[in-house]
């Protein structure tokens, strides 16, 4: 297995312990990422290949693949080599898993998107690559020219590797807009001018070079550029060309003359882009360029078949999918003959319909606009499958929650829009009109004014008004020079600074009067007003200086000037809780930290080695400072000590904002040169703190004041305002405050994304009043005894498809004619049922139903179903209205889950729950017809059903707290809980499980559990007594919690003083009465209670052989099972880290390490863990074979396991369509049978099947690390072990530190992701 070579070195080393550095684990998590949007300058920036497409923003690629479980494309990577914009995108047409791009800074890049890694990389390619394309004659050859040409031909391996030039392809006489190689023809090539002609090559033949200029061009020299360019796919010589003014020609490129001329219905029209549609001969789609407007077009015809309006902007490109997204349903019925008598049934061709002649082209088309949205239309359908309506498709400088309703958040950006985006939902809600230049600052007015100030490059300063969706003031005092900060003050909101590359800071009026003119010796590019002196503000200056201003008075100079920066300084920040504290960042790549009141520097954070840009105070714990830079990094510092707690290497570019959730303190958004922002959660960074809350601890632990909070060493308190109001709050309520408590605080401390709906659940299920929910309570994830009430009203939406009708070929009219001559004879002899089968024949579906039930109701419903089972073989909506009429419930939940429709799969099987969908019950002569209830019953389960499968939805796209909300809607506690367990939301986990009570019990102790086991490794990152202690508290929480208590003081290191004070704590005997206890235990042979109490003694290691030697005994015979030996395996797994890796211990410990690793195979088997289980044979394996043991397990034994666990399991989930299918011999049906046996049932339902933190599916963009356990790329959050170089996914960490304590490099060491 790949990971071997990482850590085989490992295992060779026995006593390795020291130099242990603290596991680490980056502490701000993502949580949200709002993709960048397509860019609109070149040509071929998006591009598509079997089930992935892929578009360009300026400096990163976006691949999609599909989910073909959930039949939706997925954001799976993002790509971002290149430094410069990209020019161009070109997927290899024989080998799906690679492409290339080309950038403005001359550098060519092969990726795999399989391993997302580059494979090669051209540089400094002579000219910029202005366009590239695959070669189609060879296997691994790109081509590329930059725009005054020649082709070079770049051969990236074999013998020939290398850059040639294109024997006839140079000299041009225009520049090149873009080329296209023929697919099948070998070596033919066509390129496209900007004078509008072309230029055709191809080997053995006469090189063509601009020819086929339109008509109305010849003989003049105006420019017509080719905007877009492809062959026919089913010609050699066909030609499809549009100019931007003339339009669409098809062109023979042999007899170099034009076959057809495309006509459009308005003069207005032009042609941005076009593309053939592989799965319809002779239909092609084009894009306009001033309105999103897709045409359909057949090359039989000048004018197009169909138009459809889908955007306000127009089209950018266009690029149509090979294989259309297949669908995962298929109604399993016996194929029947087909032929037709006038009794039998009929079996029409299930494409007939009408308008044959043009009908639309299944297919579905990547459509890229101008404003930057990308979507992916379904054009038999009529519907997008997927759009991202607006992105920003440059560098983001600046972005801020909205004060008053911080859902909202503004980015501003070098494209010259701002755009307002719900965090929620991560979509656009309201975009600037634009046409600003670059706006380099934003900043929201104050209150509930709905204006955002923006600065820009050339254009001033001005005010837009978001309802009315219009620029509303303008300031010009600082003439055409750029505005690098705009400040509204939020203590006086009738003020607001600029500065700007002038040398000038201004405060004026909102409506323009000018206050204050401070005249600086340089540029001036930060700005900030103090947060409590509202007349005081602070600058960042060229000059390397900060000043302080006071407004109140009429001096233009400044009160203080602080020096110490070596280079310019970018943003000052006042610190929003200290008083007379502020920070700056500069170019010198350092954050200074200055206090006005002591007119002095307090401290100089030095870590980045790019200029500082973005910085961010955090406003409730009063030492917290975020900065992000030029490096790509974002960097957390504690401002007593000048320590970096944390880096975070997630952008692909240099980091310009960073803003703070005004709710939510620990919620944090960044903004960056790569167009994406991102959402940050920095909550693991205050784990003592959030533990205070769970463990009930008294105010004094969880809220301060500032002067005590920023004591260097002083544990984190809370000081800011979202938590004294919570605190003020709770005072004022009586009654349990427990429960408001743990809601509010999980509030404050949980990222958005669901925390809110989760709370809202349990409130319903706890019997609150519905008068009292949130009026946003209707948007999210309702309980289903609310869900019809509240989509009745908004029944409008459901509506949500237009009816398509399009067919396939054109039917044989004689025969058609025939059959409908016959029909009409049947109908006039009374012979309705054969008129009704020749009518279904001819596709004419609604003819039949109509008259069907004049046969019996009972031959409608058969025809009905037969409708409904047709329908549904095609994928059609149409379906949804059968299965209703007739009542087949069933049907349509499963039509809806298959194709992904989650949602609209919960509300059918509601409707039917609460008795709105009318089933007839066909029932028989004799029996008695069934009871209502058992139809109940089974809609229940279909209930369920569905909302198992919206909530699993949600936890694969690493949203694992709405996954939850789906369980809380049906009231299904265990499952909502088991769901936030495997997300790894222990905290919130535990606040709704104490709330929600006894039904959530079980789960709740068992989060608990792991909680505690997180703080036992705390004193590592915050070397502060007393976080044993929470532990302790932890597990006091739990019924019968002695043995979790006996494991807390066994693991725990320190002194005699400390460890007998944790024994009082948790009422367990003194080390030396634990001693006694153990030597009596063992004369009267109580296994267990011996090594408990060893463990808790001064010589725990004498617990070792007496529990490893009643291990081996029962493995040793044949019918043990894991209940029997995982207890004493799982209390010696406690024994003190610096006992088990002493010299004497050697043995013991290899013994106990080899039988964790099996047993954590084992119950990784049963909690369904698929990606560790492998790991886990290996690793065991692994170490029997280095280290000298006596175990009664052989390897030969564990692959055969492995090998039939494999075997057995294949069925269930077959990992590709590709790999044949080998069912287990007998052999491996036999071990694996006796594996099970011995594995019993997990005790704790919901948990089985694998974990999945939030921000497991969000691609970074730069940290590339590879997984010790699968040899793969690790996407999502990254966990580091003890050697602080070998990584490995979190979820795989969670998974196995939950079934095997001990790190995967053998040393150990425990290992402690939660």
């Amino acid at each position: 297995m790949a990971w071997m070579t990482y850590i085989s070195h490992w295992f060779e080393q026995d006593d390795w312990y020291e130099g242990l550095q603290r596991v680490n684990m980056s502490q701000a998590r993502q949580v949200g990422l709002l993709a960048a949007g397509c860019q609109p300058w070149n040509r071929d920036v998006c591009a598509a290949s079997g089930d992935r497409f892929a578009y360009c923003a300026t400096l990163a690629i976006y691949v999609y693949q599909l989910d073909h479980h959930y039949n939706e494309f997925k954001l799976h990577a993002i790509m971002s080599e290149h430094k410069k914009t990209i020019t161009a995108l070109s997927w290899c047409p024989h080998n799906p898993d690679l492409f290339a791009s080309g950038s403005a800074d001359n550098l060519v890049i092969i990726w795999n998107v399989a391993e997302q890694k580059v494979i090669a990389k051209l540089d400094n390619t002579k000219g910029t690559p202005a366009s590239l394309s695959w070669c189609w004659n060879a296997g691994d050859a790109v081509a590329f020219a930059s725009h005054r040409g020649p082709l070079f031909i770049w051969t990236i391996s074999g013998p020939d590797s290398g850059v040639t030039v294109h024997k006839d392809a140079h000299s041009f006489l225009s520049d090149i807009c873009m080329f296209r190689w023929h697919t099948q023809k070998k070596g033919k090539v066509a390129f496209g001018h900007t004078d509008g002609s072309l230029s055709i090559f191809q080997p053995g033949n006469k090189s063509q070079k601009h020819v086929l200029r339109p008509d109305s061009l010849e003989g003049t020299d105006e420019e017509d550029p080719v905007s877009a360019l492809e062959w026919d796919p089913l010609s050699t010589d066909y030609l499809l060309v549009a100019n931007l003014h003339h339009g669409i020609r098809l062109v023979d490129s042999e007899s170099l003359c034009c076959i057809t001329t495309f006509s459009f219905p308005s003069a207005a029209a032009s042609v941005q882009c076009l593309a053939w549609v592989p799965s319809a001969p002779g239909m092609f789609i084009t894009g306009d360029s001033q309105v999103g407007v897709l045409r359909i077009w057949n090359v039989s015809r000048t004018t197009p078949v169909d138009n459809f309006k889908l955007k306000k902007t127009g089209f950018h490109c266009l690029h149509v999918l090979n294989s259309p997204p297949r669908k995962k349903f298929s109604n399993q019925s016996p194929t029947k003959n087909h032929y037709t008598s006038s009794t039998s049934e009929a079996v029409p061709p299930p494409t007939l319909t009408q308008n044959q002649a043009f009908s639309l082209p299944p297919g579905h088309a990547v459509c890229c606009f101008l404003d930057g949205g990308v979507g992916l239309y379904d054009m038999g359908a009529k519907k997008w499958d997927f759009l991202r309506d607006l992105g920003h498709v440059e560098t983001i400088f600046d972005c801020k929650f909205k004060p008053d309703n911080p859902n909202l958040l503004a980015t501003a950006s070098f494209d010259g829009t701002i755009k307002v985006w719900d965090i929620n939902t991560l979509t656009a809600v309201y975009t600037s009109p634009g046409n600003e230049g670059v706006i380099y600052s934003l900043s929201w007015a104050p209150g509930d004014l709905n204006c955002i100030a923006g600065a820009t490059s050339r254009n001033g300063a001005f005010i837009w008004d978001i309802k009315k969706g219009k620029m509303v003031q303008r300031f010009n005092e600082h003439g055409k020079n750029g505005i690098f900060c705009i400040a509204w003050s939020h203590k006086d909101s009738k003020r607001i600074a600029t500065c700007s590359g002038d040398g000038y800071c201004i405060i004026r009026t909102i409506d323009g009067k000018i206050l204050h003119k401070y005249r600086h010796p340089a540029a001036v590019f930060g700005c900030d007003w103090s947060q409590n002196n509202k007349d005081m503000i602070a600058t960042g200056c060229e000059d390397k200086n900060v000043r302080v201003y006071y407004v109140a008075t009429s001096s233009d100079q400044p009160l203080k000037v602080f020096s110490g920066h070596t280079e310019k300084v970018f943003h000052v920040r006042w610190s929003p809780l200290r008083e007379g504290t502020l920070c700056s960042g500069s170019d010198d790549g350092s954050v200074r930290i200055w206090d006005y009141t002591q007119d002095a520097c307090i401290n100089i954070l030095s870590g980045h080695t790019a200029p500082v840009r973005g910085l961010m105070w955090n406003t409730e714990i009063p030492y917290l400072l975020i900065s992000g830079s030029w490096d790509y990094t974002i960097k957390v510092w504690d401002t007593r000590e000048g320590i970096c707690l944390d880096t975070v290497c997630d952008h692909g570019a240099d980091v310009y904002g960073l803003t703070c959730h005004p709710r939510r303190p620990f919620t944090m958004a960044s903004c960056s040169r790569d167009s994406t922002v991102r959402l940050w959660s920095l909550t693991p960074l205050i784990t003592p703190l959030q533990i205070n809350i769970l463990a009930d601890r008294s105010w004094e632990d969880i809220i301060g004041n500032t002067d005590s909070a920023i004591e260097p060493g002083a544990p984190p308190l809370l000081c800011g305002k979202v938590s004294r109001d919570i605190k003020q709050e709770i005072e004022k309520l009586s009654g349990n405050l427990r429960v408001k408590k743990l809601r509010w605080f999980s509030e404050c401390l949980s990222p958005p994304g669901g925390s809110d709906n989760l709370w809202n659940l349990v409130a319903v299920i706890k019997g609150q009043d519905d008068s009292l929910l949130p009026q946003n309570y209707c948007k999210g994830i309702m309980h289903l005894k609310h869900l019809i009430k509240f989509r009745t009203s908004e029944a409008q939406e459901l509506t949500t498809v237009k009816m398509s009708k399009f067919g396939g070929g054109i039917g044989v009219p004689t025969k058609e004619e025939r059959l409908k001559e016959a029909a009409q004879i049947h109908l006039r002899l009374g012979q309705v049922q054969r008129y009704c089968e020749l009518m279904v024949e001819l596709g004419e579906w609604d003819k039949a139903l109509s008259v069907a039930p004049s046969v019996s109701v009972k031959y409608w419903k058969k025809l009905m179903q037969r409708r409904a089972d047709q329908l549904i073989q095609e994928d059609k909506d149409d379906v949804i209205p059968y299965c209703i009429a007739i009542g087949d419930v069933k049907k349509l939940v499963h039509f809806f889950m298959s194709r992904g429709q989650l949602k609209e799969a919960l509300l059918v099987a509601q409707a039917a729950c609460e008795g709105n969908v009318q089933t007839f019950h066909v029932s028989t002569p004799k029996g008695p017809s069934f009871s209502d209830d058992i139809y109940k019953e089974d809609f229940n389960e279909l209930l369920q059903e569905a909302c198992r499968e919206l909530a699993e939805w949600y936890f694969q796209d690493g949203r694992a707290v709405l996954a939850s909300c789906c369980h809380l809607a049906v009231d299904n506690i265990e499952l909502a809980m088991a769901y936030l367990i495997r997300g790894n939301e222990l905290e919130l986990a535990v606040c709704v499980g104490t709330v929600l009570g006894e039904p959530a019990a079980p789960a709740t102790h068992y989060a608990l559990e792991l909680l505690a086991r997180k703080c036992m490794m705390i004193p590592a990152c915050f070397p502060s007594v007393g976080y044993r202690d929470l532990a302790a508290d932890l597990l006091l929480l739990t019924p019968d919690s002695e043995l979790q208590l006996v494991k807390l003081c066994a693991f725990c290191p320190g002194g005699t003083e400390e460890i007998s004070h944790l024994h009082e704590k948790c009422k367990l005997p003194t080390v030396e009465e634990c001693m006694q206890l153990a030597e009596t235990a063992h004369a009267d042979g109580k296994i267990f209670e011996t090594i408990k109490y060893y463990l808790l003694s001064q010589e725990p290691e004498k617990a070792l052989p007496i529990g490893i030697d009643f291990i081996k005994e029962h493995i040793s015979s044949s019918d043990w099972t894991l209940d029997t030996i995982y207890p004493v395996l799982d209390l010696l797994s406690y024994i003190r880290t610096e006992k088990l890796v002493l010299h004497t211990c050697t043995e013991a410990r290899n013994e106990l390490l080899i039988l964790c690793g099996y047993v954590g195979a084992l119950l990784a088997i049963r909690r369904q863990y698929q990606s560790i289980i492998p790991a886990l044979y290996e690793y065991t394996s692994q170490l029997l074979k280095r280290r000298k043991v006596s175990v009664p397990l052989k390897i030969e034994h564990l692959s055969e396991e492995l090998d039939a666990w494999r075997a057995c399991t294949q069925i269930v989930n077959p990992s590709s369509e590709d790999s044949p299918y080998t069912p287990p011999s007998d052999s491996q049906r036999l071990v694996y049978a006796t594996l099970l046996k011995r594995l019993k049932e997990e005790p704790l339902r919901g948990i089985v099947g694998p974990d999945y933190v939030t921000g497991s599916n969000l691609p970074s963009h730069s940290d590339i690390h590879i997984s010790c356990l699968t040899g793969l790329k690790i996407q999502g959050p990254v966990f580091f072990l003890e050697d602080g170089k070998s990584t490995i996914s979190l979820n795989d960490a969670l998974m196995w530190a939950k079934v095997n304590p001990f790190s995967p490099l053998g040393t150990g060491i425990r290992l402690n992701p939660f």
